[in-house]
């Protein structure tokens, strides 16, 4: 088998996945948190392609404390599944929204339906051994 020999990094690999992710996350969402108000409406207003027209200010700003807090909690490990299932929501929610409005795939959609991908497939394998949820 080509490169089977590195199966014994393969901790170290989903630690250095979570904390590149968790870090991304923290540099996206920490602007957004701090515009306030008018651009938690705005991004809450992605619900209104899920059929929900109310309390976009409050959706809004939960999709930038999960991607803040979600990517620090990835970072730690620390409630990993929980975090993972709040930032794939909201990764759906985006590539739901960029689908709809028809924005280009390249550019916009794809990114939000990578990161839904990878969030469902972290939530099923977990955290991994150097985490504070270590089983």
């Amino acid at each position: 088998m080509i490169l089977t020999s590195l199966t014994k990094y393969r901790e170290i690999g989903l630690l250095l996945l979570r904390v590149g992710l968790g870090v991304i996350f923290i540099l996206h969402g920490w602007p957004l948190l701090l515009e306030g108000g008018k651009e938690w409406i705005k991004l809450g207003s992605a619900m209104r392609f899920l059929h929900v027209d109310m309390f976009l200010k409050w959706f809004g700003l939960a999709a930038v404390i999960s991607e803040v807090g979600g990517g620090a909690l990835m970072i730690l490990g620390c409630l990993f599944r929980p975090a993972c299932l709040l930032l794939a929501f909201t990764m759906t929610v985006a590539t739901i929204m960029h689908f709809h409005k028809h924005d280009d795939f390249d550019l916009h959609t794809s990114h939000s339906l990578s990161m839904a991908i990878v969030f469902y497939c972290l939530l099923l394998i977990g955290p991994g051994k150097y985490s504070v949820d270590k089983q």
